[in-house]
């Protein structure tokens, strides 16, 4: 599918769980030499990098002696997201007298001589999020805003607007909200996550504990990390500290470049996660422009290719996908995929591992015909396959290779 704005086509850890922007304890545009509030004169939804001969270049030997002037262009397109919905709780709940939630007082004497069994409160979360549009579009975390009845934004400025849900798409957790501030907002532009190297340095901005504007700042700890939160993994991990209330900030490259988006954090650690800038920007042209994320879909479970398989078809290594089922009349059925064969390639791209192969399908516009490189018996075939619509009753995720440690997602 090709966006009339982009000009081109275009988610085994325990105890990891979401950066806590919905804890109950707490809580730009910048093209090198660009100036904030400037609207892309490209067309695009968003603000993008400048060419790579128009950047200015700072070979970094070392570590980086101050991060104070790329911090003081960036800041200005990072919010705080304040959220609050109205829950109903036993007045002997654990929580009732916990953080976040706002007690209201009984509202007659039968209440106040009796005792009420249950009342009313507001659930209070703080979050981040990035400027990525001067009309006041925003990205944020699926999680921040979930079931919320209303949606604060601060900007640097100290100036708040009441925020509007554009479109979340749980899979990936990711949001786009929208504020509208009268006249254009710095903004920053979405980098290149791809050309992200292990070791590279990157900052975070966000607002812990209801800080604002905290910075920290480390390394590219690994990518394409997989947390058993979803089909769709393929998360940034960084040791750049991210904290509660950090959920939905942005994750700079030294360029000034988002290049993820805050998400996930092993407790008690400086481990955390983002969401790579490159799978965000084809899940917010679709937010952008229905509220919601279409999927393509193929009707398999697939399973990693073991070495002992891999000798048996003839690979030199284990890689691609094998086919462990098959959903009766789906467009794998119809195009006469079988249970046992290795899809080693998909629209053109390698399958090199199993989760490859979700993410692939998932990208392609739903009708759109592929084609698909397999495995059989050992012997090469090519098939197409005209993609379906996935739904959340069909068959469209590899089986879990690690431990179940429940819900990844949510407040």
């Amino acid at each position: 599918m090709r966006d009339p704005w982009l000009g081109r086509p275009r988610v085994p850890l325990p105890m990891v769980v979401l950066v806590a922007a919905a804890s109950l304890a707490a809580g730009l545009w910048l093209g090198t030499g660009q100036e904030f509030g400037r609207r892309s004169t490209t067309g695009r939804f968003w603000a993008e990098p400048p060419p790579t001969s128009a950047r200015s270049e700072v070979p970094i030997p070392g570590r980086p002696e101050s991060f104070a002037a790329l911090v003081k262009h960036l800041s200005g397109a990072v919010v705080n997201i304040n959220t609050s919905r109205r829950m109903r709780l036993p007045k002997d709940h654990p929580d009732i007298q916990g953080p976040g939630l706002d007690r209201r007082d009984p509202k007659d004497f039968f209440d106040r001589f009796f005792g009420e069994r249950e009342r009313d409160f507001n659930q209070r979360s703080l979050g981040s999020g990035v400027i990525i549009n001067p009309d006041g579009f925003i990205v944020t975390n699926h999680h921040v805003v979930e079931g919320t009845d209303a949606i604060q934004v601060r900007l640097s400025t100290g100036k708040q607007y009441r925020a509007e849900i554009i479109g979340t798409d749980p899979k990936t957790d990711l949001a786009l909200i929208r504020v509208r501030a009268g006249a254009p907002l710095p903004v920053v532009p979405l980098g290149d996550s791809d050309a992200l190297e292990v070791g590279d340095w990157v900052v975070a901005i966000g607002n812990p504990f209801g800080l604002d504007h905290s910075v920290t700042a480390g390394i590219v700890s690994g990518k394409g990390r997989v947390l058993g939160a979803g089909p769709y993994d393929d998360y940034i991990q960084t040791d750049a500290a991210i904290n509660p209330g950090s959920s939905g900030g942005p994750l700079f490259n030294l360029r000034g470049e988002v290049v993820g988006i805050n998400t996930a954090v092993i407790p008690q650690s400086r481990i955390g996660f983002a969401i790579p800038s490159n799978l965000a920007k084809g899940i917010l042209l679709q937010l952008r422009a229905r509220g919601r994320v279409t999927r393509g879909w193929l009707g398999v479970v697939v399973q990693q290719v073991s070495p002992e398989a891999a000798e048996s078809f003839g690979l030199k290594e284990p890689q691609g996908a094998l086919v462990a089922e098959v959903a009766p009349d789906s467009p794998a059925a119809r195009a006469g995929i079988r249970r046992g064969d290795v899809i080693v390639r998909f629209g053109g791209t390698p399958v090199v591992e199993v989760r490859d192969l979700p993410r692939l399908v998932a990208e392609r516009p739903v009708g759109a015909e592929a084609e698909a490189a397999i495995l059989r018996d050992g012997k090469p075939m090519t098939v197409h396959i005209r993609v379906g619509e996935l739904r959340e009753e069909r068959l469209a995720r590899a089986p879990s290779q690690e431990p179940d440690f429940g819900s990844m997602r949510g407040k």
